[in-house]
């Protein structure tokens, strides 16, 4: 029989259950994640080229894009606190024993958390109500608060990759911690600004896909060229950044999780020499099935030289590694992470030779078709790298110190699968919702924009009357109009 069959055996019952509902609420709320972190970032800048240049449209569409966010953050409300009950509910062994060690960076990302959310209500708040200078310095720190978020979520995240900062008593429990060195893992570094940029160049590229499908369609106004403009430009100058660092983390992984490199590649032994596979599939014979295998890239990728030894997942127990079939999932997943970013970095780099030479934006077709479909190319490039960075991490969920079924719940497998039920649905619903007030703004907005195109009451732009002030009061026989108009003020993509 397989090893993987001898391993599942072992396994208690509430392991997969508890995995696929983990699993399925990280997919879930990472797809949140690029807007959460980044959006706030991309809307300030926009709001700046508004206020320097004087662009009622770039002050619109700030302003349009900081009600999106504020939905957007709503959403994150609810799919994050249902992993930070997770943690607890699913996984007790790993709170109960390693908790004191790492749970200072979740403490962090709730404070960032609960920052960000005042910081929000405040810049939505401020539109109109503030002078220009006054609501746009209030709004600097949102970027911050997200970025503080995240090191929070990161920092817990590499000490699960590359645990440190502690001492084990005789019982096997963590002593004498040092919180600073459990915070900044060798792994913290490399995770943390590759993170960092995927969520700009994600968010980048799924803002201006909603242009760029408008390009598509025929809208080519000063409105939808600034709302592609700016997103995909902040995007294309982090796609290239972003590919050295993706490189520079996979060798801190070589280094420092030779195992989980080893499954990333899916390589069998330890040797030099050693060939790059293409979306090939590792056998339990060690055996590799399908893809495209190319001498020596493998061994020269991590060292730079043919003759780099490349540590291979039998190098450990069969207890101590990912299985064959986790092994091709991490692989897979990392191949289609590099993937998307090598096509990414090949359409930033059209966008910036034609701004080079001609001053302008790309006018083809042929370049607005990969455009609108970069931001969900880029969320896929996200959930493969989440993919491959926790599956060729297993068995372990402290990396060579706590074994996942040593952390799992000890509640009934049939309860956790109705959990998992549960949540599927009421996670539909909720993307359901989201996607649909989206749209209802979008409708509402473009009311509005044709009915100032077409001169009606309210024909001046909302940021060139009074851009902060309070609203004119409107005619009783124009209550209509005005309504359509405030939907306008409050965010369009």
């Amino acid at each position: 029989m397989p090893t993987s069959f001898h391993l599942l055996a072992d396994a208690p019952a509430q392991l997969l259950p508890a995995r696929e509902l983990m699993a399925f609420t990280l997919a879930s709320h990472i797809i949140l994640v690029p807007l959460g972190v980044a959006f706030p970032f991309i809307t300030l800048v926009m709001h700046y080229r508004g206020l320097r240049r004087k662009d009622a449209t770039a002050l619109l569409l700030a302003r349009r894009w900081s009600a999106v966010m504020a939905v957007q953050f709503a959403l994150g409300i609810v799919t994050g606190t249902v992993l930070s009950f997770e943690f607890g509910l699913l996984w007790p062994g790993l709170m109960g024993r390693w908790g004191d060690v790492f749970g200072l960076g979740f403490g962090v990302e709730a404070w960032a958390f609960f920052l960000e959310a005042v910081l929000i209500a405040i810049y939505l708040y401020g539109w109109r109500r503030l002078k220009p200078r006054t609501h746009f310095l209030l709004g600097l720190p949102l970027p911050a608060a997200a970025l503080l978020g995240a090191f929070g979520i990161l920092a817990a995240n590499s000490w699960m990759n590359t645990p440190q900062g502690f001492s084990l008593d005789s019982g096997g429990n963590p002593v004498d911690v040092d919180v600073w060195k459990a915070i900044f893992t060798p792994m913290f570094g490399p995770q943390y600004w590759h993170f960092v940029v995927a969520m700009i160049l994600t968010a980048g590229f799924v803002v201006s896909g909603v242009y760029a499908v408008g390009w598509l369609r025929g809208r080519r106004d000063h409105y939808h060229r600034l709302g592609f403009a700016v997103p995909f430009t902040i995007a294309a100058v982090a796609t290239p950044v972003q590919f050295v660092l993706g490189d520079s983390i996979a060798r801190s992984v070589f280094h420092k999780q030779p195992v989980k490199f080893a499954a990333m590649e899916i390589v069998w032994k330890t040797d030099t020499r050693v060939p790059e596979y293409l979306f090939g599939r590792l056998q339990e014979d060690g055996s590799v099935k399908g893809g495209i295998k190319i001498p020596l890239l493998d061994s020269f990728l991590a060292g730079f030289s043919p003759d780099t030894e490349v540590v291979g997942l039998t190098s450990v127990p069969a207890d101590q590694r990912p299985t064959a079939t986790q092994a091709t999932i991490a692989h897979w997943a990392f191949d289609l992470m590099v993937l998307i970013g090598s096509v990414l970095v090949l359409l930033a780099l059209w966008y910036g030779l034609v701004w080079l030479r001609h001053r302008r934006l790309p006018a083809s077709k042929w370049f607005y078709g990969p455009a609108a479909c970069a931001g969900v190319a880029s969320v896929v490039a996200v959930e493969s790298g989440w993919i491959a960075t926790e599956v060729g991490r297993q068995p372990w969920i402290v990396y060579q110190n706590m074994r996942v079924a040593e952390a799992v719940t000890a509640t009934r497998s049939t309860t956790l699968w109705i959990m998992l039920a549960v949540v599927m649905v009421v996670y539909v619903f909720l993307f359901a919702s989201f996607l649909v007030i989206l749209l209802k703004m979008r409708t509402r907005w473009r009311l509005a924009d044709e009915q100032r195109a077409a001169g009606g009451p309210s024909p001046q732009a909302p940021e060139t009357d009074t851009p902060y002030g309070p609203r004119a009061p409107v005619p009783a026989g124009d209550a209509p109009a005005a309504d359509g108009d405030a939907g306008a003020e409050g965010g369009h993509r």
